[in-house]
């Protein structure tokens, strides 16, 4: 996957990787190799730094980088004998959400994922990430047959929210994710999710309520996207109402888990996950498997009970205890 698209904060970096490569292929290389190492020491410290000190907007942008890890990848990545499960038997079939049954390790699952495209016609063809409510009622009905097989669910969330289109709203958008929320807080089966880019909205809580919640590490998840916040509360989107948004909004990993919306951050490769998929990916996959594995003790009315009680505290606010 290649990765000749660099960030803003990224060209100090992005320079150091031209000298790399000049010095490496030079025909007396191997006489240089001190040199090389000590290159590629200096750049990996450098990473370190500017994604140790990264802003909110930042992150953002690094949830967008266009050689991010999708769904697909992953799947093709960490999953054996996968097949795909097309159609809501309604309407259509949403390419902007892929389900399917395959296996993560030994782990036999049902995988639900947003879908961004790589090239123009896919990313048109999938709207760019932004289900229709047919994506969403094909999403529900490959859970429930999950869970009438008894298989754990893994849902993988990027989107940047669901699509406003007048088309989409026609066909019941709010009434399919809000269907979701309520038939996915009764599923007697393990879910686990996993903010793998962007998290936004009402789009990624279509397929987010689960028995565990987790992002990668320079994923976001929100309420609204930084540029929808700017928008409203400045009437205009640029680079200082996006960071200012993205600040207020405490999107990133470390905010989520801080403030009780997530329960794990997936850590990723130094630079991100776009700079080592295959990496990002083994990471990804000890994570799922050992999770599946901890929810597997568990009943499925247990589940359904301990899932409940999670959201219901989300947002818990003691009167008492602030006064004092």
């Amino acid at each position: 996957m290649s990765t000749t698209y660099s960030l803003p904060f990224e060209e100090p970096v992005v320079e150091l990787n031209r000298q790399i490569e000049a010095l490496a292929e030079r025909e007396d290389a191997e006489l240089m190799q001190e040199e090389l190492d000590n290159l590629r020491d200096n750049r990996d410290r450098l990473l370190k730094k500017i994604y140790a000190q990264l802003t909110p907007w930042d992150t953002v942008r690094v949830a967008r980088h266009p050689n991010r890890p999708q769904t697909a990848d992953y799947i093709n990545m960490i999953c054996r004998d996968f097949r795909e499960l097309h159609g809501d038997r309604n309407f259509g079939d949403d390419r902007s959400i892929i389900t399917g049954f395959g296996r993560i390790g030994s782990e036999k699952v049902l995988i639900v994922g947003h879908q961004k495209g790589r090239t123009t016609q896919e990313r048109i063809a999938c709207h760019f990430g932004c289900a229709h409510p047919e994506g969403y009622r094909k999403a529900m009905i490959k859970m429930k047959l999950a869970e009438k097989f008894g298989l754990p669910i893994v849902t993988f969330i990027d989107t940047p929210g669901a699509y406003p289109g007048l088309k989409a709203e026609e066909r019941g958008q709010a009434e399919a994710i809000a269907v979701n929320l309520r038939d996915m807080s009764r599923l007697k089966t393990p879910i686990l999710s996993i903010v793998i880019g962007e998290g936004g909205s009402g789009g990624a809580l279509g397929i987010g309520v689960a028995d565990r919640v987790a992002m990668m590490e320079n994923s976001w998840y929100s309420v609204i996207s930084p540029e929808g916040c700017a928008a409203i509360l400045w009437k205009v989107a640029n680079d200082e109402t996006n960071n200012k948004a993205a600040n207020s909004l405490a999107l990133t990993a470390n905010d989520n888990l801080n403030n009780g919306l997530i329960d794990c951050i997936v850590k990723e490769p130094l630079g991100g996950a776009h700079r080592n998929p295959k990496l990002a990916a083994e990471q990804l996959q000890r994570y799922v498997i050992d999770t599946l594995r901890e929810l597997s003790r568990f009943n499925p009315r247990a589940l359904v009970e301990r899932r409940y009680e999670k959201f219901r505290r989300i947002g818990e606010f003691n009167e008492a205890e602030h006064a004092q």
